[in-house]
């Protein structure tokens, strides 16, 4: 495992141009979860740090000049961006490899895509009869973006990219679990030459920091991504001010296999959805559902794929899964394979603790987990575990499969197997998803809609989407004179 942080970092906030310590004084620990070793002190900040970053939050940039500085922090991510590799993967516990060929590259891509997207942006123009109507967009102001601890910096820049590019002042608080690639963003962004007060970033705990920023009547609009129960605090938070809120909350994805499907493109699909990130991706396809005719040959197949998958020090390139964020968390994960047990489901393999060396011997991995025998129903296949676990389910008509796939409370993604055409247009339509993939899985196209339906959240970004929700859109009707 590569040791670029070799002694312990303290962190500092970023607001009005300035990297500042805490009022507080105080400061959380940050660990590398692979392997137990503290990495750095992180401030612990409160409603006083908010106040001073939402009153510094003040310099917008031109509108002149937004496309160039987005495209000069994309260039600053790039030249750092093997330390940044580095960094997300000694924070979150994920293969380095993974963190270089899809974290740090979409990081770049978010700030490219929508420099391009503010340079082509184009508002309406209306005529009617004695009157011309012309839409125009104006900043919201200040405004807050909260990300989580599963994709620091991917998630941190698809917000900030959109914020700035559309003349907003940002207040950004990353998750305390993982806060050393928003560090080194505000650096990039500090480099690039931004507008003092444009970019603010203040560490902290949700309930402190995250939430005083929710609260705060200098903010305009809050784009959330984290999980559902978290979520729905942040809307009865905002609300009441009537703030712009983009909430993107947890799923529980169905992967969708018929048995026409390309057997092998399925199976590595399935596992691909079912275990990136340690299956720490809100997109994730944690329930198999599999049409029967195939069902146990999928399985077996399935489960031999798992067995081969390594595991283990995320600085190895050929590792496939590294740790899960923290050891509180593989509890919890570990705790729903016991619940499936008692549930009846019978565990194909995984869900044990591997047997590691050092210097990853005691870091929070868990092997990647297979569940068959379960109820639809029941809880392990209806709540989000958000870890290295997959149930498979077997069915036996289209009508059942799109019954089986929306019946859970969330509506985020999907994914469908078939070779049909007319079959992956009908389910893909009836499937209560903001996000369906077919015969794929994560492939995404950055001007598309996201979002989810039901329990997985409110709004969509991407493309013209994010350009809307960052910006006021406003109508103006000049009366024509008469001829």
């Amino acid at each position: 495992m590569s040791r670029t942080m070799s002694a312990v970092r303290t962190l500092s906030n970023y607001i009005g141009g300035s990297f500042v310590p805490p009022q507080s004084s105080q400061f959380l620990d940050d660990f590398n979860p692979a392997t137990g070793e503290r990495i750095a002190r992180v401030p612990r900040s409160g409603a006083a740090d908010v106040d001073a970053a939402v009153a510094a939050a003040r310099n917008q940039v031109s509108a002149s000049g937004r496309a160039e500085l987005l495209e000069k922090i994309a260039d600053g991510i790039e030249q750092r961006a093997e330390e940044l590799a580095q960094l997300e993967s000694q924070d979150t516990g994920k293969p380095v490899a993974l963190a270089r060929s899809v974290d740090i590259p979409r990081a770049i891509l978010n700030f490219r895509f929508f420099a391009g997207a503010v340079r082509h942006d184009q508002t309406a123009c209306h005529e009617m009869a004695g009157a011309l109507n012309y839409t125009l967009r104006r900043p919201l102001g200040v405004v807050g973006l909260i990300t989580p601890w599963n994709l620091p910096l991917y998630l941190l820049t698809w917000k900030t990219a959109p914020a700035l590019g559309m003349g907003n002042s940002v207040v950004a608080k990353p998750s305390e679990l993982t806060p050393l690639t928003a560090q080194a963003l505000a650096e990039i962004i500090h480099d690039a030459g931004a507008p003092r007060g444009a970019f603010n970033l203040v560490h902290g705990l949700g309930p402190e920091a995250g939430q005083a920023l929710v609260g705060h009547p200098g903010v305009a609009a809050i784009s959330f991504t984290g999980g559902t129960a978290t979520g729905a605090k942040v809307a009865a938070s905002a609300a009441p001010q009537f703030k712009k809120l983009s909430l993107e909350l947890g799923g529980k994805n169905p992967t969708v296999v018929f048995a026409d499907a390309d057997f092998e493109a399925a199976i590595a699909g399935t596992v691909r959805a079912g275990f990136l990130n340690q299956g720490q991706v809100c997109l994730c396809g944690s329930r198999v559902l599999v049409e029967r005719k195939i069902y146990e040959r999928f399985v077996e197949a399935l489960v031999a794929r798992v067995r081969s998958m390594k595991i283990g020090d995320p600085g190895d390139p050929k590792t496939e899964l590294g740790a899960l964020i923290s050891p509180q968390h593989r509890d919890k994960v570990e705790g729903y394979v016991r619940l499936a047990k008692q549930e009846g489901g019978a565990v194909l393999c995984g869900g044990e603790r591997p047997s590691l060396p050092p210097p990853v011997a005691n870091g929070a991995f868990l092997a990647p987990t297979v569940i068959a025998g379960l109820s639809p129903s029941c809880r392990t296949a209806t709540e989000e575990i958000f870890g290295p676990v997959v149930t498979v389910h077997p069915f036996d008509s289209e009508e059942e499969a799109v019954s089986l796939a929306n019946g859970v409370r969330y509506g985020l993604a999907a994914s469908v197997w078939t070779t049909d055409l007319a079959r992956a247009h009908r389910v893909a339509g009836a499937l209560a998803a903001g996000v369906v993939w077919v015969n794929c899985w994560l492939l995404r196209d950055l001007r598309t809609p996201f979002g989810g339906v039901k329990d997985s959240g409110v709004g969509r970004e991407g493309g013209q989407w994010s350009l809307d929700f960052f910006s006021e859109v406003r109508n103006v009707c000049v009366a024509l004179p008469a001829p």
